[in-house]
């Protein structure tokens, strides 16, 4: 991440010294103006380190370092003094101040002391990013796989994992995109840095602006405060924009920016930041399609898809679905310290043959409810899920109506394009409609089987006409 660096010294001399000791790539450098107020620069736009003139704040300086140290980001303190003495440096650091230097040291000793305190803060504030994902660490090894199709795709990843370009990750819900991408990172002279996630459709478009992009104080209702975006936070590190196809025509236009110039705007700031970080974005929709529909931006689809990978679904490489059952088992034996951990022939069989709508990710649902539920040592298909079990079948009835596509001729009386959108209307009522039939309303199924997101799920229905609750009334018929 960017180490924010305020430079807050009363002798303009001192501050262009510090200035040009202090310029890199890693640090954000700001000055406090003539005649600005420390105080709301700070609760404005915040900062990590704060090099402080110490006839800034006269004889408040001591109280002032304890109410510095206190704010929000916790920023560290550099006292510049001209003030010789170990009585006077003891009282400054017994404040809070991280160290206190004497403006008349030798150039070279003056580097290597900001240097240094730099790279510290640098450090702790990468430590504690990383330390805040507790996701143990993914490897490019945990996808070995004896499929013919999983091994050409994980070949193509190794070819461009250890680089910087922008990578589009495809695939259906729960094939592993997201922890592809990690391991991607894992595998990357970026490893060092942090991986910062970012689910594009679990927040509104004002909210995702702010998070991605950072927010000074004041710059809209309930910004008490600065606030780092995203892209900041994984400086010299990875950012993974899942759903991206999700993205909002606004924010498509400020995500292109950033990746083509490499620098971004806080939402009401006025100052640009310059930001290194490695683009990783993903989606289960089609953003061909979604161009084609100009819902999505040509230009950002094409600078975001410099390499494609498509992730395989389970059911494509049902030679893999043997290894990942019994790993699974074992997994969850150990953690939920159950004496069932082998799966039986019979069983196995009913699980490569199933076809995983949501893939990798309900697999692991499906071990940990076998392994949960199973009274013996061995799971059996009495573990298994009915739909697993061939016991769940769901039989289409009879579409209603008002979902009947149009006769042959009566489509022939339209143009290609209407007609296409009438047959595609049609078939997507029907099969939502039956759909939610099933699941009883139950969104959250109903979008994992389909292999949509919730908010797409939610956007065909209200688009269709179809109300959840109308097929949750029809959970217990008579």
């Amino acid at each position: 991440m960017l180490l924010r660096t305020l430079i807050a010294n009363e002798n303009r001399r001192h501050t262009d010294r510090l200035g040009s000791l202090l310029a890199a790539e890693d640090v954000l450098l700001t000055t406090l103006e003539v005649g600005e107020s420390l105080w709301e620069r700070l609760r404005r736009e915040g900062c990590d380190l704060l090099i402080l003139g110490d006839g800034l704040l006269g004889e408040g300086l001591i109280s002032g370092l304890a109410a510095i140290r206190a704010l929000p980001d916790g920023p560290e303190v550099v006292v510049f003094s001209e003030i010789e003495g170990p009585e006077y440096r003891s009282q400054l650091l017994a404040a809070g101040a991280f160290a206190v230097v004497n403006p008349g040291v030798l150039r070279g000793e003056l580097r290597e002391t900001l240097r240094t305190l730099v790279g510290r803060r640098t450090e702790q504030a990468r430590a504690s990013l990383i330390a805040q994902q507790t996701r143990e660490e993914n490897r490019l090894s945990d996808f070995a796989s004896s499929s013919p199709a999983m091994r050409e795709f994980l070949a193509l990843v190794r070819r461009v994992a250890d680089t910087d370009t922008t990578l589009l990750v495809l695939g259906e819900t729960g094939v592993g995109k997201e922890y592809l991408s990690r391991a991607i990172h894992a595998e990357s002279h970026r490893s060092g840095g942090p991986f910062v996630p970012v689910n594009c459709v679990a927040l509104s478009e004002s909210l995702l602006e702010s998070e991605l992009f950072g927010h000074v104080e004041g710059a809209f209702t309930g910004a008490v405060r600065a606030r780092r975006g995203y892209f900041e936070l994984a400086h010299k590190g990875t950012l993974f924009l899942d759903e991206v196809g999700e993205l909002p025509p606004q924010l498509q236009v400020k995500l292109l920016r950033a990746l083509e110039e490499k620098r971004i705007q806080p939402v009401g700031g006025e100052k640009e930041i310059d930001v290194d970080v490695r683009i990783i974005a993903a989606t289960n929709r089609d953003l061909a399609s979604e161009v084609r529909a100009k819902r999505f931006r040509s230009d950002l689809f094409y600078r975001l898809s410099v390499v494609t990978l498509e992730v395989p679904p389970l059911r494509m490489r049902r030679e893999d679905i043997p290894g990942l059952v019994e790993s699974n088992a074992e997994d969850f034996q150990l953690k939920m310290k159950r004496s069932a951990g082998r799966v039986d022939d019979e069983a196995m069989a009913l699980l490569t043959a199933y076809t995983w709508p949501g893939n990798v990710r309900e697999l692991v649902n499906v071990m940990e409810r076998a392994v949960l539920l199973c009274e013996g040592t061995e799971i059996g298909p009495r573990d298994l899920p009915p739909e697993i079990r061939g016991e769940d079948r769901v039989l289409i009835p009879t579409p209603p109506p008002a979902a009947r596509v149009p006769e042959d001729t009566a489509l022939l009386q339209r143009p290609f394009r209407e007609a296409r959108e009438v047959v595609l209307e049609s078939f997507e009522r029907r099969y939502l409609d039956h759909l939610l039939r099933n699941c009883h309303g139950r969104i959250q199924d109903a979008a994992r089987v389909a292999g949509l997101n919730t908010r797409s799920l939610y956007d065909k229905m209200q688009r269709l006409r179809l109300r959840k609750e109308h097929y949750k009334l029809q959970e217990n018929p008579g």
